[in-house]
Formats: C-alpha cells, sequence, structure tokens
C-alpha cells in the first residue's frame, strides 16, 4: 500500500511539473552558459575592445595632435630653440585659426589603426593572463594575480603590442606635424597615409617602419603599467572595501587614477617617440639629429633642460584621462550589452 502512494506521489502532476521545471532551468542555465562562453571568446572581446578603443580616440583626438605639437616646440636639434611656446590652449586655437578646425583629426586614420592592433592586443594579452593566473576564494575576491603580477603582464602585454602597431604611429606622427610644417614654408612631407608609407618603404625599407619604436614600446609599456594595473587593482580595491558596486562610478574612479599614472609614467617616453619619429632622414632612411632613444635624451635634457621631457603633459593627462574615462565607460557598457561578464 505504501509503495502503491509513493509510485503515485512520484508520477503525481506536481512533481511531474517540478521535474520537468527543473529540466527546463537546467537546459536554461546550459544555454546561457554556453552564450556566455561564446560571448567571451577571444575574438569577440577583441572587437569589442576594437570599438571602445575608436569611440575614445576620435573623441579625444584633438589633444593627442595638440600633444604631438608642444612636445616638438624648441627642439633644439631641429633648430628650434627660439620658438615661442603657446601652451595647450593656445595652441589648439592657434591650429583652428592657422588650419581650420577639422585640422584638429589630421592623422586620425593611422591612430585607427594603431588601435586596432596596439589596444586590442593589449586588453586581450593582459585578460587572458589575468584569467589563466587568478583565482576566486568562498567570498567571490580574486587572489592569486598580486600587483607585481599585474605590473608585468601589462608592461608585456603594451609592450609587445606597440611593438606590432609601431609603424601605424609613426606614419601618424608625421602626419600630424604637416599642417605646421607648411605653415614654415616647408615643403610637404607626406600627402596622407599611404603616401608616407610608399616613401618610408622606399627610404629605407620595411625596418624603417619601425624607425623610433623602442622609445614607442618603452612609453606603452610604462602606460600600461600605470593604465591596465592601476584600474585593475583600483577596481578591485573599490569593490572588495566599499560599498560601490561594478558600475559607472566605480569605472570612473578606477580609470582616472588609471589616466594621471599612466601619464606620469609615459610622458617622458612620449617626448622621445615623437621626437625619433619626427626627425629628418638621410638616403638611407636613418634619422639626421638623434642616433638613437638615449641620444635624443641626452640632448633634451641637456639642452633644454629635464623638465622638457614632460613638455605636453597637461594635454597628455587632459587626453589620457578622458581617453581611458571615455575607453573603460564604452569597453564594459559594450561587454554588458553583448552579455560578457564584466572585465
Amino acid at each position: 500500500m505504501t509503495s502503491d502512494v509513493q509510485v503515485q506521489t512520484q508520477h503525481s502532476p506536481a512533481n511531474i511539473m517540478a521535474g520537468e521545471s527543473k529540466k527546463l532551468y537546467a537546459e536554461d542555465d546550459i544555454s546561457k552558459l554556453a552564450v556566455l562562453k561564446s560571448t567571451d571568446s577571444i575574438p569577440r572581446k577583441y572587437l569589442m575592445c576594437v570599438a571602445a578603443a575608436s569611440v575614445a580616440e576620435a573623441t579625444t583626438y584633438p589633444l593627442d595632435l595638440t600633444k604631438t605639437r608642444l612636445q616638438l616646440q624648441g627642439e633644439i636639434a631641429s633648430g628650434g630653440a627660439n620658438l615661442q611656446y603657446r601652451g595647450m590652449f593656445k595652441t589648439t586655437l592657434g591650429i583652428i585659426s592657422e588650419e581650420g578646425f577639422f585640422s584638429l583629426w589630421r592623422g586620425i586614420l593611422p591612430a585607427l589603426y594603431r588601435h586596432a592592433i596596439y589596444t586590442g592586443f593589449r586588453m586581450s594579452a593582459y585578460e587572458e593572463i589575468r584569467n589563466s593566473l587568478s583565482k576566486t576564494d568562498s567570498q567571490g575576491h580574486q587572489t592569486g594575480f598580486p600587483l607585481w603580477k599585474k605590473v608585468v603582464a601589462g608592461m608585456l602585454a603594451g609592450g609587445i603590442g606597440q611593438f606590432m602597431a609601431s609603424p601605424t604611429d609613426l606614419i601618424k606622427t608625421q602626419i600630424q606635424m604637416e599642417g605646421k610644417r607648411r605653415l614654415m614654408g616647408k615643403k610637404p612631407r607626406v600627402t596622407g597615409m599611404s603616401d608616407a608609407v610608399r616613401k618610408i618603404l622606399r627610404q629605407s625599407g620595411i625596418p624603417g617602419l619601425w624607425r623610433g619604436c623602442w622609445p614607442n614600446v618603452q612609453r606603452a609599456a610604462l602606460v600600461n603599467l600605470g593604465d591596465l594595473s592601476t584600474y585593475d587593482s583600483v577596481k578591485r580595491l573599490i569593490l572588495d572595501n566599499t560599498r560601490l558596486k561594478d558600475n559607472s562610478t566605480t569605472h570612473c574612479l578606477s580609470s582616472g587614477c588609471a589616466g594621471l599614472v599612466g601619464a606620469v609614467m609615459g610622458t617622458p617616453a612620449d617626448v622621445i617617440k615623437a621626437r625619433m619619429m619626427n626627425q629628418p632622414t638621410d638616403g638611407n632612411g636613418r634619422g639626421t639629429l638623434y642616433r638613437n632613444s638615449f641620444d635624443c635624451l641626452r640632448q633634451t635634457v641637456q639642452g633644454e633642460g629635464f623638465l622638457a621631457v614632460y613638455k605636453g603633459f597637461l594635454p597628455c593627462w587632459l587626453r589620457m584621462a578622458p581617453w581611458s574615462l571615455t575607453f573603460w565607460l564604452s569597453y564594459e557598457q559594450i561587454r554588458r550589452s553583448f552579455g560578457a561578464k564584466a572585465w
């Protein structure tokens, strides 16, 4: 009798519905995990990162052009010792009045190509390294990925990514200075991105595309030391030690700290990189002003003082802070929209 009751109970409509419901929930969880796994694939994360970087670059690019112009003013080796510094705002207004408003976006195309290579690689590589090395404890806190590992991972990801993207930075820097060269009565050096590539290849071959790459790689490694590791660490500290959630407020605070540290660490190498890439070349494609990045650093400090390596710091920081803010907010929102987990 008891067994009959148990059989009837097991096969009752309520139990059948409960079993079906659990099955549906299990299937739903499996499908959600499958979607999350496909959304979190490396190619998809790479594309989401490139999209966010493009938004940030297009928004803040005028500050990058202003920064480059300031870094190259008063360059002793090029005979510009007597140039009058105009500062960030006067330089920006001067570009608009002398060259036109849209000249503030001169060189934007190679800049976007650069981020498609550089930012896409550094973000994907850093995240994969972090995910493979870190663990989560019982309270949901991330462990196994201390600050020194974040610093090493950030510098490696940034340095390798920038080495791959260095030709686009060389072309961008040369295009950014064309308006100024023409105003000074100099003959145009390049007319556009494709023309710049042809002339560099004709003068010095494929290796010429990587002229000035080492200070560029050094800058990228230092910037990523400040950007990726700082953002990651500050965000984790906020989430673990405050009541703030993983939202826009946390992203703003983390990206603000990341931009400041990145600018402090990266500006000296950025100045050297800009001067190495902008210097004229001889018939063999070799620079005529500096033998290498250390020679450029020596001449800059001896001729203009130590603070010369921080020329353009204000627009560099003012660009890096909103760039970092725009990028991280866009990136986190894009990931959320596509169903990927937070960075």
